[in-house]
């Protein structure tokens, strides 16, 4: 019996490789969140079901695949892999249960900057979340960076780079942003679009349309694209000509959700308008970075998500409704359940409240949730 660990699962997914999970936490929990790959298959037995004996669910794994038994902490996954393993079967379990799973970063290179430096993306593969690191000549930017910091911190020094800014596309709803954290961590500039800053309790600057902003020596702009719809704030950004990180407004498979300040009859108009007008007037061959992605299989090859804005609006079917109440009612209508306390997670973001960091976890537990399909 040993550990796998957060990074290991995200390998074989990114790798399309076969594994079976045994998840042994409640059936709502598993229903509403697990952990997804391409050649993933799974078993929910809940945990106190097990608790007399394994025996009844040896015929229900496999024997030619890995197997690998999951819980929400860990310590019930260990117990009923240490039953499989004295039932002589070869088992793993997740390390740190679905809380590490939910928190794993995983930092993917996307592409080249023209006058040298890189793009990076990072895949929260548990929760669905993305951020980035544009690199150019012993600096960087971030853009959407998580709570969990200390990636960030750690690629930089890796790299050999000196944080300079952080940027947040919008005031998040689903998750804890680490923008402030990095920021007084660094001495990097924090930027928040100031129509989404009306309640927050520190300083930042001001993310307005038009803005401009250096990293390195090389000529990279990050230019501020007011693109309201998900917030009122929503901002959009194209790096280097070449990117464009659209926030929580588009993603690859569906676009965003424009409800999550209660105000989603009256964001409605700004979203179509950002979608259908403002990106219209991009260019076809800028590659989409959201802050998000829904299912797996938006993932590519090399684990990234990003595709070019052209084929968005060719197959993006959030893009190509042409009709105006039709829109309206897919995107206030056919709405997901909203993140988990989710309000908690906007205050917290505007510095109005400070949960601890095991309160903070339990915030952010489950699913991406900021999209339409």
């Amino acid at each position: 019996m040993k550990a796998m660990t957060s990074k290991e699962v995200t390998k074989k997914i990114f790798n399309k490789e076969p594994l079976f999970i045994l998840d042994v936490r409640n059936d709502t929990d598993f229903q509403d969140w697990k952990i997804e790959g391409e050649n993933f298959e799974h078993l929910n037995i809940p945990y106190f079901d097990l608790l007399d004996g394994v025996e009844e669910i040896l015929d229900q794994l496999p024997t030619d695949k890995e197997v690998l038994v999951v819980c929400a902490k860990e310590g019930s996954s260990v117990m009923i892999a240490e039953m499989l393993d004295e039932a002589g079967r070869d088992v793993s379990y997740l390390e740190g249960g679905m809380k590490a799973w939910s928190e794993h970063l995983e930092p993917v290179k996307v592409g080249e900057l023209k006058d040298g430096g890189s793009m990076y993306q990072f895949v929260r593969i548990g929760k669905g979340c993305l951020s980035y690191a544009v690199v150019s000549n012993g600096e960087a930017a971030l853009i959407d960076a998580t709570r969990m910091t200390d990636v960030y911190l750690d690629f930089a020094k890796e790299q050999g780079v000196e944080i300079k800014h952080v940027f947040d596309t919008h005031l998040h709803a689903d998750h804890i942003s680490g923008g402030r954290k990095i920021a007084e961590a660094t001495g990097a500039t924090y930027w928040l679009p100031p129509k989404d800053a009306d309640e927050v309790s520190f300083q930042y600057q001001p993310l307005e349309d038009g803005n401009v902003v250096k990293i390195g020596k090389t000529s990279i702009d990050i230019n501020a694209l007011y693109t309201p719809g998900h917030t009122i704030g929503s901002t959009s950004f194209v790096v280097d000509g070449k990117y464009l990180l659209s926030g929580d407004i588009l993603f690859i498979d569906s676009i965003g959700r424009p409800d999550l300040a209660g105000k989603a009859e009256d964001w409605v108009a700004d979203l179509r308008d950002s979608l259908y007008n403002r990106y219209k007037q991009l260019s076809d061959d800028l590659l989409v970075l959201p802050a998000h992605f829904m299912i797996i299989d938006e993932l590519n090859e090399n684990g990234s998500v990003s595709e070019k804005l052209g084929t968005l609006f060719a197959k993006n079917h959030g893009l190509n409704i042409e009709d105006e109440a039709e829109f309206r009612r897919l995107v206030t209508e056919n709405l997901p359940p909203q993140p988990n306390a989710y309000q908690e997670i906007r205050e917290t973001n505007m510095g109005k409240i400070s949960p601890d960091i095991e309160n903070q976890r339990e915030m952010e537990i489950g699913p991406n949730r900021c999209a339409v399909r």
